[in-house]
């Protein structure tokens, strides 16, 4: 069975959302900062709550929320990046967004005032006006997944999560220093097929660890992407396919500069990789507590590589070296 994909995630309104929430949280969000004003057009509601999270899941068993939930807790919490509490109001706020973006038939992060479905320009905006006001760092993606054959909802929620983490600026959902997630996504149909649009809000920046900076994959992840394509803005140095990412991730108040990467694969191959920081990244969508080294052709499926990276945080020398091995998964 073949999986295609007729869209993926522009990465220019997270980098909105993160950086509104930087502005006022000393360069990364280490700090709360003020709550965005809705969108001109959004309606707010008249006393916002500002809903807990919860700290058992309610999503549904065998959807599409629990698979990618579950999955995608599994690996963060494998890496030592902090475990993920659901938000409704986020979930209402990202399943709104993947209405809109089934509505109107585009691929994007924000929403225009006056289109089907409207309910805030941002990520921000929309968690506001579902009564979601804190704001103390936000990550916001949105993708889809076009397939010629039904999958059960549960391998929709895991495709959707190997989609984000298989793209160099979208693997932040999986490495990053959030805590609390809201999932939505809408199912349609293109040319007679499945169709779903989805959209996924990880919030509340926090610090941490004392051992940044993590990686994601990190030693023994299993089953990740070994091949990509489709991201928006496509990553630098590629053709437009790429190998497995690797993300490194400081606490928010962390700045990383990437040096050096390699994979080295079972027949001792060595593959130089493609390296990014806040400084490097030409579509300056990093920011610096993260960095990114990834191989700019793909990988081969069901393989271990062996990763070896040098940078700095905070001026201080480090190194990670660490395996993974790669599924039988295009991303």
């Amino acid at each position: 069975m073949t999986i295609q994909k007729n869209f993926k995630l522009s990465m220019a309104a997270i980098a909105a959302s993160l950086l509104v929430a930087a502005c006022g949280g000393g360069g990364g969000g280490g700090s709360d900062a003020s709550p965005a004003a809705p969108a001109s057009g959004a309606s707010t509601p008249a006393t916002p709550t500002n809903p807990a999270n919860l700290t058992t899941p309610q999503y549904p068993a065998d959807s599409f929320h629990l698979a990618a939930f579950n999955l995608l807790n599994q690996q963060r919490q494998q890496c030592g990046f902090p475990a993920l509490q659901e938000n409704t109001a986020l979930d209402q706020a990202t399943a709104a967004h993947a209405q809109y973006l089934a509505l109107n038939s585009v691929v994007t992060d924000t929403e225009v005032s006056g289109n089907p479905g409207f309910t805030g320009a941002t990520f921000v905006d929309r968690a506001a006006h579902f009564g979601y006001t804190q704001n103390n760092g936000s990550i916001g993606v949105s993708g889809g997944i076009y397939t010629n054959a039904t999958l059960t909802e549960t391998q929709y929620g895991q495709e959707a999560v190997y989609e984000f983490e298989s793209g160099v600026y979208h693997i932040s959902i999986a490495a990053s220093p959030t805590n609390t997630i809201g999932i939505g996504k809408v199912a349609t149909t293109y040319n007679g097929f499945p169709q779903e649009q989805f959209s996924m809000q990880l919030t509340n920046f926090q610090q941490v660890t004392t051992n940044a900076p993590l990686t994601f994959p990190c030693q023994g992840t299993t089953g990740v992407a070994y091949d990509s394509f489709g991201e928006m803005p496509t990553p630098p140095a590629t053709s437009g396919h790429w190998g497995t990412p690797v993300a490194v991730a400081g606490n928010p108040t962390d700045t990383i500069v990437m040096q050096t990467g390699t994979m080295t694969d079972s027949s001792s191959h060595v593959i130089a990789l493609q390296v990014l920081d806040s400084a490097k990244d030409p579509n300056k969508l990093l920011l610096p507590w993260q960095g990114v080294a990834y191989p700019t052709t793909p990988l081969s499926p069901n393989s271990q590589y062996t990763v070896s990276l040098t940078g700095t945080i905070n001026g201080v020398a480090f190194s990670r070296t660490f395996s993974f091995t790669t599924g039988n998964v295009i991303g």
